[in-house]
């Protein structure tokens, strides 16, 4: 069966539709009106092999914080959409990712019971760079938390993700995104030796839906 899962959430904040294919080739076609998060999600797609659609809007007027949260939610409830009861998949998935002078480390753990752990190094200064246009845009690095924050507990995982050394912003914020996009293809990726189990001694709690919690 295909693992696809395409979810559509709109509040007064945001209007957001994400399609995502697990086992796709890492194409991306985003609407996405924030440059650099554009740019981390197609990062994200590309190392974790995902094909993502992604068409977003929100309201910027006020804050980066809304849309961005609500994409890792959005983003995260596809994953435990298309995983479903996770038969068969590794489960656990690591990653230790150099870029340049920054090097950093992400571990996954797809259990149904969502943890973050975020060691981002990041200064809280805003990135800024120009639009075709010419005007000046700034890219609140701040948000980045929120978005694994919301995605951890959409998607049921736990999610560590720290930088282990590094000077600039852009650089720690992708690594960590290549890093946690490689963990969770490892993890979503299928065990041929157990395709049929559930990956936990004990199988899945009842009581739950989705995503299923592993023990």
């Amino acid at each position: 069966m295909p693992r696809i899962a395409e979810i559509a959430r709109k509040t007064k904040e945001t209007d957001i539709k994400i399609k995502l294919n697990l086992d796709g080739k890492g194409t991306a076609n985003l609407v996405y009106p924030i440059g650099f998060m554009a740019h981390m999600l197609n990062t994200f797609a590309r190392h974790g092999l995902f094909d993502l659609e992604i068409t977003a809007s929100g309201d910027l007027e006020v804050d980066q914080h809304h849309l961005v949260e609500d994409t890792g939610i959005v983003l995260g409830q596809c994953f435990a959409q298309a995983l479903g009861e996770k038969r068969g998949i590794r489960r656990n998935g690591s990653c230790l990712f150099p870029m340049d002078e920054t090097l950093a480390r992400a571990a996954v753990d797809i259990s149904g019971r969502p943890f973050l752990y975020f060691d981002g190094q990041l200064s809280e200064s805003p990135l800024i760079s120009t639009n075709e246009g010419g005007l000046e845009y700034k890219f609140q690095t701040g948000v980045i938390e929120d978005f694994w924050q919301g995605f951890a507990g959409a998607a049921g995982c736990n999610v560590h993700l720290e930088i282990l050394r590094g000077r600039s912003d852009h650089h720690k914020i992708e690594a960590l995104f290549k890093a946690a996009a490689r963990s969770l293809r490892s993890a979503c990726e299928i065990d041929e030796r157990a395709k049929d189990l559930i990956p936990s001694t004990k199988g899945s709690l009842p009581g739950f839906d989705a995503p299923s919690v592993l023990v």
